[in-house]
């Protein structure tokens, strides 16, 4: 296997060579396991560890690899080796760590397209779609829909749902499948070039694993069977993973997330929600909040039909949560520099009493 088969391209060559890599092996983060990785080179897959350089040097969870990662690593034995520098990322797909405040968890970097699936039974829903999709867009990853389960419901179910994405979402791929029938999957198969890099987004129990299994024609990922009670896949994936497909496409698995806190989605909100953004253009006010403002051109919208109620809410939702999360960062810094400030006259007074 060489290395453009693993995603690897000229920019990273080219950052190789000014930064002159060429004493460490060059591989990709397959596997992440608490710090722990598996980087796959064109020799082996190896076993990796940090340096405590750059452990030290990290300020955030963004400084560490994570699945996706290029990589500069050195070998000290047939299958260990020590990460040493991680190379630039060109798309890195994010959330809010969930129960912590400020930080952001790393789902999978180095992404060209992400498969957002969710089920056409129970778990459908259109709200989280479109925040699936503000995630995609701010971290320049094309997203395409998959409605996966469809031997669970009749067709004009099926039809329904699609209707209802076309209307609220558009110029994104949508595709209809069952992991049972594979109905939907030369589509699918279609889409997948060799050498690009593929994400699944899901809740848990939507079908991903089985996805990823038959894709690559090998039970790669462990599944269970569909509980009778809730009629969905038990979720049995606990780590991301990356695999390279029999056709040279590489497909990342994911863990199911209940939580999808949006991170950093300026942008994302922006080409989620661009007829809303289009239209606050024309709004009175400036600062127009859009929630009980005269002359509001996106409330008059959505009073006579032209947006809808539900993607209106939506959007503000998305919009506290941005804007709350900006804020919970820069108190975060705040009190960073307030603790560095201390430090830093902390140690002048310790120096002056020694004299």
């Amino acid at each position: 296997m060489t290395l453009e088969e693993l995603g690897y391209y000229n920019k990273l060559e080219e950052y190789s060579k000014e930064q002159k890599l060429g004493d460490f092996e060059i591989g990709r983060v397959i596997a992440e396991h608490k710090e722990r990785y598996i980087v796959k080179t064109i020799k082996a897959e190896l076993e990796a560890e940090i340096t405590g350089n750059l452990r030290f040097s990290a300020i955030s969870r963004e400084d560490f690899p994570a699945v996706g990662d290029w990589v500069a690593l050195t070998t000290y034995d047939s299958d260990s080796a020590i990460i040493h520098k991680i190379l630039p990322r060109f798309s890195t797909i994010k959330r809010q760590a969930v129960g912590q405040f400020g930080e952001i968890q790393i789902i999978a970097t180095n992404i060209d397209y992400a498969f957002l699936i969710q089920a056409a039974d129970r778990d459908f829903n259109i709200n989280r779609l479109e925040r699936y999709l503000t995630i995609c867009y701010s971290s320049k990853v094309s997203p395409i829909i998959l409605l996966n389960k469809t031997d669970l419901v009749d067709e004009q179910k099926i039809n329904e749902i699609l209707e209802s994405i076309k209307i609220r979402i558009k110029d994104v791929p949508i595709i209809a499948i069952s992991n049972e029938t594979q109905i939907g999957y030369e589509t699918i198969k279609k889409l997948i070039e060799k050498g690009k890099t593929y994400c699944m987004l899901g809740s848990s129990g939507v079908g991903k694993s089985t996805l990823l299994n038959n894709l690559s024609g090998r039970n790669i990922m462990k599944t269970d069977l569909i509980s009778q009670s809730t009629s969905k896949g038990r979720h049995v994936t606990s780590h991301r993973e990356l695999i390279v497909l029999e056709n040279g496409g590489i497909l990342v698995d994911n863990p199911g997330m209940r939580e999808v806190g949006i991170a950093d989605t300026t942008t994302g909100l922006e080409t989620t929600f661009d007829k809303i953004i289009s239209l606050s253009q024309k709004c009175k006010f400036k600062d127009c909040t859009h929630t009980n403002e005269t002359d509001c051109s996106v409330l008059e919208a959505v009073d006579k039909g032209e947006i809808e109620k539900c993607s209106y809410e939506n959007y503000l939702r998305l919009e506290r949560e941005k804007e709350h999360f900006e804020s919970t960062i820069e108190e975060r810094r705040k009190k960073d520099k307030e603790f560095g400030k201390m430090i830093k006259n902390y140690k002048k007074d310790t120096s002056k009493n020694k004299y």
